[in-house]
């Protein structure tokens, strides 16, 4: 994991990987809390017999939605700005879902810190609006899951 002491050393790091995760594995249960959690009850997420019969995964797959969500949870393995009192999920500029993610399979990310810019929240604060490039990988897989660029409001 990178540390950075404040936004200037983190803003001066644009241009450049972040880090990469461990593997997680993604679970059928997971994929079924998402499922009730967000109403997308697909029978390519759920239904384990129908998927060995007529996916061509011939399993279940992760949403990629489930996919693109764990992406707090890994930026926060990859980084982290001592200052920094709020961080806020503003958006994203692009999301692609490339690959899928079968079920019981192991998932990393890979993230670069594309650009930074200021951004302030008033007067008593200080903040950065970051773009951050994350690519989920696959074990196993030469394609990515997902390719995100994603945008991060950082506040000191």
């Amino acid at each position: 994991m990178q540390t950075f002491p404040n936004l200037a050393a983190f803003t001066a790091h644009a241009g450049q990987e972040l880090g990469t995760t461990d593997w997680v594995t993604i679970s059928q249960e997971q994929i079924q809390q998402f499922a009730e959690a967000t109403g997308d009850h697909q029978w390519i997420h759920l239904d384990t017999e129908r998927a060995a019969r007529e996916s061509p995964y011939q399993t279940t797959i992760a949403h990629g939605f489930l996919t693109l969500s764990l992406a707090p949870r890994l930026l926060a393995d990859v980084y982290g700005v001592e200052s920094v009192k709020m961080a806020i999920n503003y958006g994203a500029n692009k999301i692609r879902f490339t690959n899928a993610v079968p079920s019981g399979s192991r998932l990393r990310m890979k993230a670069w810190l594309h650009h930074v810019e200021p951004q302030n929240a008033n007067e008593e604060s200080t903040g950065v609006r970051a773009i951050i490039e994350c690519v989920f990988e696959v074990d196993g897989q030469q394609k990515p899951a997902c390719v995100a660029e994603l945008i991060m409001l950082l506040f000191e």
